[in-house]
């Protein structure tokens, strides 16, 4: 029998893309311009391409997923305020690689004021950005540079006649990506169906486990999911680490045999509609914790949840971290894995050596979502209503001499997705055990 699927959310309307594209122009000065580049295909051997994936901003401003795209916000521009240059129709080249949209479709389909193909855009590009005296793109981006450069140099010919001088080059990015931290509706409900879609997968190869199996194998069973449910496929590379594997943050290799005394550390998410879901889930590979590896995971998890439990308006990412640092460091002295005072071995980062990372990070059309963490050097930003973020403390204990030979090679990482609502935290990801009885029963009775 072949596996259910779930009901696909409702798409991001055109109406609310257009509402993103006011809002973003309603913050820009008087005479500004603000050019945001599409994606590219990337050659991936020979005549061999990767999977075309669009740029996140622009995606975020349009909803339009060719290639090759660029976007113009021109405040106050009477014959319109949204422009789009876009690929150019060719029958020939749509027989191999599928219909283009074209200046009509993407009027017609996406809802900007103003379309061209890009035969049109050296001829007309000029003429959008005459007299506009600061230019906002994303600084450093190769083709918005080269735009940049040619604007500089038709605003100082332009200046000789008269025309107004382009005064200031600025980021885009700081106004795009302050819009994007906060999530609408719509886009809450995809990220609960990526999160949904990534659950399922990390139930299913927990099921699937069993020793003898590669990691790889482990791998396909999740990504067979996610692209079962809809998904684009995986929202970053699959991590699937037996054994100290698990101890290589990044581990991607996924080649080794599961072996029947080891744990498994799998760090996976879905893509759907391009937001991404985040899960990381560790459980043992015979499904049965034994005492070492369960007397670690219990320090996790306790530290897990207290900070899944501390997300709400107000509160900061950085004291969330600061928690899960104390509660880690406590478990680690009371396993025999550190010693002394708890805020000494903070003090001296000796908690360090078992846990190299972050807490948290924003999630959204990126893993790694766009947005500061703080609104100056000293100040955290706190937590508002319709933020997403990942709640992931872990601990990885090298296989070194000094190390109780039963903790030895653990690598550990619990990881869940929440949304700040006005009250709390909403987990999107609980659809996946991480208790140890619901995890042994899940993989027990499979």
């Amino acid at each position: 029998m072949l596996p259910d699927t779930l009901s696909r959310p409702a798409a991001i309307t055109v109406d609310e893309y257009r509402a993103r594209r006011e809002a973003l122009m309603a913050n820009l000065p008087e005479g500004a311009v603000m050019i945001v580049p599409g994606g590219a295909l990337k050659t991936r051997s020979n005549d061999s391409e990767y999977p075309f994936r669009q740029q996140s901003d622009f995606y975020y401003l349009t909803g339009i997923l060719e290639p090759d795209a660029l976007l113009l916000l021109l405040p106050g521009r009477d014959s319109g305020q949204s422009v789009v240059f876009c690929q150019d129709r060719d029958a020939t080249l749509e027989a191999w690689t599928g219909r283009r949209l074209g200046a009509s479709g993407v009027l017609a389909e996406h809802g900007v004021d103003q379309a061209f193909e890009n035969a049109e855009r050296e001829t007309r590009l000029p003429g959008l950005l005459e007299g506009r005296t600061r230019l906002y793109l994303p600084l450093g981006e190769p083709e918005a540079m080269a735009i940049a450069e040619d604007a500089l140099a038709d605003a100082q010919a332009g200046r000789r006649r008269g025309k107004p001088a382009l005064e200031a080059w600025f980021d885009s990015r700081e106004l795009i990506h302050a819009q994007r931290l906060i999530k609408s509706p719509a886009e809450l409900a995809l990220l609960r169906h990526a999160c949904r879609i990534s659950a399922r997968a990390h139930r299913r190869a927990m099921r699937a486990c069993t020793p003898g199996l590669f990691e790889y194998q482990l791998q396909a069973e999740l990504e067979h999911e996610f692209v079962w449910q809809g998904g684009s496929g995986p929202a970053y590379s699959t991590i699937v680490g037996g054994g100290a594997n698990a101890c290589v943050l990044h581990y991607i290799e996924n080649s080794a045999v599961l072996e029947e005394n080891a744990l498994v550390l799998i760090d996976a998410g879905a893509e759907f509609d391009l937001y991404a879901g985040d899960i990381t889930r560790t459980f043992p590979v015979a499904g049965r914790f034994n005492e070492a590896q369960r007397a670690l995971y219990d320090v996790v998890l306790g530290a897990q949840e207290r900070a899944v439990a501390a997300i709400a308006p107000g509160a900061t990412l950085a004291d969330i971290h600061a928690g899960v640092v104390e509660d880690l460091t406590r478990g680690l002295i009371e396993l025999g894995l550190l010693s002394g005072d708890v805020q000494a071995r903070i003090d001296d980062d000796s908690y360090r050596r078992f846990y190299l990372h972050s807490t948290s990070h924003w999630l959204g059309l990126d893993v790694h979502d766009v947005g500061t963490y703080r609104l100056d050097e000293q100040t955290p930003r706190p937590l508002a209503p319709g933020m997403v973020v990942t709640v992931e403390p872990g601990l990885y204990i090298p296989e070194d001499d000094d190390i109780p030979a039963a903790y030895r090679g653990i690598g550990l990482r619990i990881e869940d997705n929440v949304a700040v609502t006005a009250t709390g935290g909403e987990v999107l990801t609980s659809e996946v055990p991480k208790q140890v009885e619901e995890i042994e029963a899940l993989m027990v009775n499979k």
